[in-house]
């Protein structure tokens, strides 16, 4: 297959829907050679939030490249930011690093990356043709993120990369990044989203979460909501992992990105490389943080665009904090976009303080929330801010360019995605495999 052949294939493999458990990944990495060791009989019912449902904490695969440290990030919010951090410290420093993170906002080669490059088109048809014919037979099917986590993987071994960071995918207990067995287990802080898979309270969620820790394995965690702090502490104890809290931000060198929490954020990315003693001098991290991209998190496009991909409640009050801290009282035109699956009455309520209006463009995903919907949510609001409705992210842009107030555009990284694609005048991910 070509490259626009291999993705088509690949996101044909979405009809198989999201199954969270880790049996089909770590086959794959077996038999794909990314990984060895033999792959348990015994697995947990993959029903969520279930404390006895737990993955054994010895069934992890060992990567053939044992030499590899291996960084593995969970969380609600934060989780990208935290593995961008970690990997540019650790490029500053010298190390050959595999970032592997979702969703991608424009290119699915935004997904894997090493020493900040991302996986080239002829790697991406080569590897998925070999998985491909791999798993011609296979029953069940993996999905889309399985087949996408095993890519990395690959992708990472032949290249040599010393140092891996692993963004989870959702939860992950049962995410499939959690199949390898990983040198520190990284958790930011933890909140409401994917209630439908994760559960639907803070102990629930923070049990998913905390599946990443292993026995014996270091654990580095941002700052929690008292029930989730303890849940990842009993699951630390239970496992005799070695338990750090990072409560104080960093503030020695300036980091790239905007916005207070990213300080913190800095600090657990510092205490993980710490934790595999990975050396770093200030001078190094004063270096990896300046030089630190992350597109679509408090990104400010020119001086009236700003792009932010908060897609849930404590993301929102994010987002809306940073916009205090760098414009005051000052409000926006806030185009919003949101999932099917978000809390969109809470996300609005976070965000209309901040809003002269609100925007509602129709974005290309079917998952989106439609317009009309979301403008409901508004109006029920008190007071209801004004709004409006367009049949596509372009219009949207334009006609809030016609106007003199600051752009915000957030809701969802998949808009984001589409609204950068649209500045730039580049593809967005949906054309790129239809090309």
């Amino acid at each position: 297959m070509n490259y626009r052949e291999a993705l088509a294939w690949l996101y044909a493999t979405q009809r198989f829907g999201i199954k969270l458990g880790l049996e089909n990944t770590e086959r794959l990495l077996v038999a794909l050679s990314v990984a060895e060791g033999r792959v348990p009989r015994d697995r947990p019912s993959t029903s969520m939030g279930h404390s006895e449902a737990t993955v054994s904490r010895s069934s992890a695969l060992q990567l053939e490249s044992r030499s590899s440290k291996v960084i593995h990030v969970a969380g609600t919010n934060g989780k990208g930011s935290v593995c961008a951090m970690i990997d540019a410290i650790a490029r500053a420093a010298g190390h050959r690093t595999g970032l592997f993170t979702s969703p991608h906002l424009i290119s699915f080669r935004e997904r894997v990356r090493v020493n900040g490059e991302k996986i080239s088109e002829d790697e991406v048809a080569g590897g998925l043709t070999e998985i491909r014919e791999c798993i011609r037979d296979w029953d069940p099917h993996p999905t889309f993120f399985e087949i996408t986590t095993a890519l990395a993987l690959q992708h990472f071994q032949k290249m040599g990369c010393e140092i891996l960071v692993l963004e989870t995918g959702m939860g992950g207990r049962l995410d499939a990044t959690n199949a390898i067995q990983s040198s520190v287990s990284v958790i930011t802080p933890i909140d409401f989203d994917h209630e439908k898979w994760l559960g639907h309270s803070i102990a629930e969620i923070a049990n998913e979460k905390a599946g990443i820790i292993k026995p014996r394995i270091p654990v580095v965690s941002a700052p929690q909501l008292a029930e989730a702090e303890a849940i990842i502490g009993q699951r630390a104890k239970e496992c005799d992992a070695p338990l750090q809290l990072v409560n104080d931000p960093w503030t020695k060198t300036k980091i790239a990105l905007h916005g207070e929490h990213q300080k913190m954020n800095a600090a657990l990315a510092i205490a993980a490389l710490q934790a595999v003693d990975i050396p770093v001098s200030d001078d190094k991290i004063g270096r990896g943080l300046a030089s630190v991209e992350w597109p679509a998190r408090f990104q400010i496009w020119n001086e009236r665009i700003l792009i932010d991909g908060a897609h849930n409640p404590a993301g929102a009050r994010i987002l809306a904090q940073t916009w205090r801290e760098q414009f005051g009282n000052k409000r926006a035109t806030i185009l919003l976009a949101l999932l099917r699956d978000k809390n969109a009455p809470e996300i609005v309520r976070v965000f209309a303080p901040i809003a002269i209006k609100f925007v509602l463009p129709q974005i290309r995903s079917e998952r989106a929330l439609p317009p009309n919907e979301l403008a409901r949510v508004l109006s029920s609001i008190t007071p209801s801010p004004p709004y409006s409705t367009t049949p596509s992210v372009a219009e949207a842009i334009s006609a809030a360019q016609r106007t003199s107030e600051r752009i915000l555009i957030t809701g969802s990284l998949h808009f984001a995605g589409e609204a950068l694609a649209y500045l730039r005048g580049e593809p967005n991910a949906l054309e790129e495999c239809a090309q």
